[in-house]
């Protein structure tokens, strides 16, 4: 039996239906040269022997667990609880998807309306959605949202150079073909903070700021609001949001949009997705935030119940509107998150922040020690800092690797001319002192070697 069991009859009928004589006349524009190209496959494998062959693969990773790991850069290996884990994997919400008929499931809709009630609390906004693929789409909704805001204006977004530079990518992926002018960015020696503030004119639709920055450093939100509001434009911030436990929010400081990547909270590397994208902004902006919203309600009956709020902008009802189209499960990893963060509460937060925080500068004070390194110095930082290394950083970390089973820092001469031989290293909760220790040592004999 075939996989679509469709007889003759319904063939010929689909057929007549749109006006094709057959069901090669479909094909006609397709050449007969590639219609059935030779693939060129490998002979076939018995069951076992495929599964070999995808164990073999599977052992050419090198989980970041094995090892000590002090590679960022926008995902970050944080402890997740086991709890997360045994939720995650209850029947009923591990294989659940994008809810069509949402009123009819109360649990998934009441874990999201948790999930925004926290992701609020943490930005110190009034409205989150129920999240983006990343922390890089999350961004790019938030200049279209923006834009949206802004419809009068010409559009125009000035973004600060350290903010991720995949986000800043992802953004002007997002933004092709609308004419946008996005400034800050662009120059190859980035631009001084006072400086990015006074590109912010009255075409500006939103300025983007991130803190801790890509550097790993806390930028000053309030001259930044002043400088946006000052002209009439959207303060979005992008934030790491274990950082919120020890930080005050953006909110304070006057952000209208807070985005970012919330994969450290309960999600684990996974190497490399899926991913959450956090997006919280003002009540006032709700109508053009991208994304579903889930809010709370009371039935006949006057019973507490959950509702899939401002849901006409999504694809399954007038499609062709859609600013936005979220269809897989990122239900699952906000439940991660809403687990995670009602696992550790306002206090486990916190001491998780503070390990990351002090951790982080015990190992700057030690790094800054040695021969030949030097620490990037400025503004405070969080769990991540910048170093001057005396060799190539690609080579460093191979020997870090290969010598000593350390995964080192993120080469920052990838994305930042002017940064040549720098590297960007973060510490977590996961590395203890031997850890940060051994790093240390490992470093000093790469400088004497």
């Amino acid at each position: 039996m075939p996989y679509i069991p469709h007889s003759d009859k319904d063939r010929s009928s689909m057929l007549a239906a749109i006006g094709a004589d057959s069901i090669d006349a479909l094909f006609a524009d397709v050449p007969t040269s590639i219609r059935f190209p030779d693939l060129e496959l490998p002979e076939p494998l018995s069951e076992m022997e495929v599964r070999w062959e995808l164990e073999n693969l599977a052992w050419a990773n090198s989980p970041a667990g094995d090892g000590p790991c002090f590679l960022g850069a926008g995902a970050y290996r944080h402890y997740v609880p086991a709890v997360v884990d045994s939720v995650l994997r209850r029947g009923e919400l591990f294989t659940a998807y994008t809810p069509y008929q949402p009123e009819i499931s109360q649990g998934t809709l009441q874990a999201i309306f948790e999930y925004q009630t926290m992701i609020c609390s943490l930005t110190g906004m009034e409205v989150s959605n129920a999240s983006h693929y990343d922390g890089a789409t999350a961004t790019a909704e938030a200049v279209i949202a923006a834009l949206s805001v802004h419809r009068s204006r010409r559009p125009k977004v000035v973004v600060s150079p350290f903010v991720h530079p995949q986000y800043r990518a992802v953004v002007r992926t997002y933004t092709q073909g609308m004419g946008l002018t996005i400034a800050g960015d662009e120059r190859e020696q980035p631009l001084e903070y006072d400086a990015l503030l006074e590109l912010v004119d009255e075409e500006t639709s939103c300025l983007i700021v991130q803190s801790p920055s890509f550097l790993g450093q806390i930028e000053e939100l309030e001259s930044a609001a002043d400088a946006a509001h000052r002209k009439g434009a959207l303060l979005v911030v992008v934030t790491d949001p274990i950082a919120l436990g020890l930080f005050r929010p953006p909110g304070d400081y006057g952000a209208d949009i807070v985005v970012g990547e919330g994969q450290a909270l309960g999600g684990g590397l996974n190497f490399g997705g899926p991913y959450l994208g956090f997006f919280a902004t003002r009540r006032e902006h709700v109508r053009k935030m991208a994304g579903r919203v889930v809010g709370q309600t009371v039935d006949a009956e006057g019973r507490r119940g959950f509702v899939l709020t401002l849901s006409t902008r999504e694809q399954h009802i007038r499609r062709e509107k859609a600013t936005s189209n979220i269809c897989t499960n990122q239900g699952l990893m906000a439940l991660a998150a809403a687990v995670y963060l009602t696992a550790m509460g306002k206090r486990g937060l916190r001491q998780v922040a503070e390990l990351c925080f002090h951790r982080a500068h015990y190992a700057a004070g030690r790094i800054g020690e040695l021969s030949g390194f030097s620490v990037v110095k400025g503004q405070p930082f969080f769990k991540e800092f910048a170093v001057r290394c005396p060799k190539a950083v690609a080579e460093i970390n191979r020997r870090l690797l290969d010598d000593n089973g350390i995964v080192g820092g993120y080469d920052l001469g990838r994305d930042y001319p002017g940064l040549q031989d720098h590297m960007l290293l973060c510490v977590t909760e996961m590395n203890p002192r031997q850890e940060i220790d051994a790093l240390v040592e490992a470093l000093a004999e790469v400088s004497e070697g």
